[in-house]
């Protein structure tokens, strides 16, 4: 009886990671949360930038007994250039649930820049924190007299890196790819050796203006993740009028379509999506969709940068 309860919960935390993006959280506004995949982008936009984001994910998931196993991530971000470095440094912070397993982790990053062509190249790497805890007190075994699942939290911390390269192309395109998890730290966990696993994540994108009204940008963009077992691909395109409010559509094959909308105040963008579950989620009435909010706020140090152009800072 404990062999199943413990098998039938590691099944669980299997589908909860190939859905969410292998085992690392994924969220809609992928085009404003580079730095949140990317070391490579510490301090790249010459901006002291941060980024938050509250995600609610396939609101109504329930199980039989109707508690709540809906994942629920938030996120943010910070970074910032050093120029007596050369380069530019960030602070991650993430704290991610899925029913009994719970994760909180910080990520320390450092990016070395370099002139490339016409835009700029930086080059990072990161270090992480991981503490991820199950509390067997939010299971119902089969066995109420189960000394495993009757009460009580496991916890182990990961220690792991990534590294990436991002490339920055003023405000008409940018390029990046990524490994994180490099090292695929393991330990114990629920009476078994858990393991981090390594991913690649690849995205580029370009803003251009309407030939007829240049008051409207467009920006196409593509994000790209692996575990080199399976694969996602979100489809991102985001329309910006008169550089202050923007909307737009993901598709993400086999898992939704989502549409965002924001507003940009100065240096404050505020974004909203709403995520259509298209999985068999969706499809069998266990999921309600996603809900995401998104706030950045951007302090450009360069002054002189600020009178020549106006500088769309949000998509990066």
């Amino acid at each position: 009886m404990q062999q199943k309860c413990i098998f039938a919960f590691i099944c669980f935390l299997c589908l909860c990671s190939v859905a969410h993006s292998q085992q690392q959280a994924q969220f809609t506004h992928n085009p404003f949360n580079n730095m949140g995949i990317n070391p490579g982008l510490a301090g790249l936009r010459n901006s002291i930038c941060a980024t938050g984001l509250a995600r609610q994910q396939w609101v109504g998931f329930r199980d039989a007994e109707g508690n709540r196993l809906n994942p629920e991530t938030y996120s943010l971000n910070v970074d910032a250039p050093i120029r007596f470095i050369r380069g530019g440094v960030a602070l991650g912070i993430i704290q991610d649930e899925l029913g009994p397993e719970s994760s909180i982790g910080v990520q320390l990053s450092y990016a070395y820049h370099m002139d490339l062509g016409i835009g700029r190249l930086g080059i990072g790497a990161q270090v992480g924190f991981l503490d991820k805890r199950i509390d067997f007190g939010r299971l119902n075994p089969l066995d109420p007299g189960d000394p495993v699942l009757t009460g009580g939290e496991e916890n182990a911390i990961f220690t792991d890196f990534s590294v990436g390269g991002f490339y920055l192309l003023d405000d008409e395109a940018w390029a990046g790819i990524s490994v994180a998890q490099l090292r695929q730290a393991r330990g114990g966990l629920a009476d078994s050796d858990f393991g981090l696993k390594r991913h690649l994540y690849a995205t580029g994108g370009y803003n251009f203006a309407l030939p007829n009204n240049a008051s409207y940008v467009v920006s196409p963009s593509l994000l790209v993740k692996t575990d080199l077992s399976s694969a996602q691909f979100d489809l991102n395109t985001i329309v910006t009028y008169n550089n202050r409010f923007w909307g737009g559509v993901t598709y993400r094959p086999q898992d939704a379509v989502a549409v965002m909308l924001g507003v940009s105040l100065d240096q404050i963008s505020i974004g909203y999506s709403y995520d259509i579950t298209t999985s068999p989620l969706g499809s069998m009435g266990r999921s309600y969709g996603t809900h995401e909010v998104m706030l950045q706020y951007c302090f450009d140090l360069d002054l002189d940068r600020i009178q020549e152009i106006q500088r769309n800072i949000r998509f990066l």
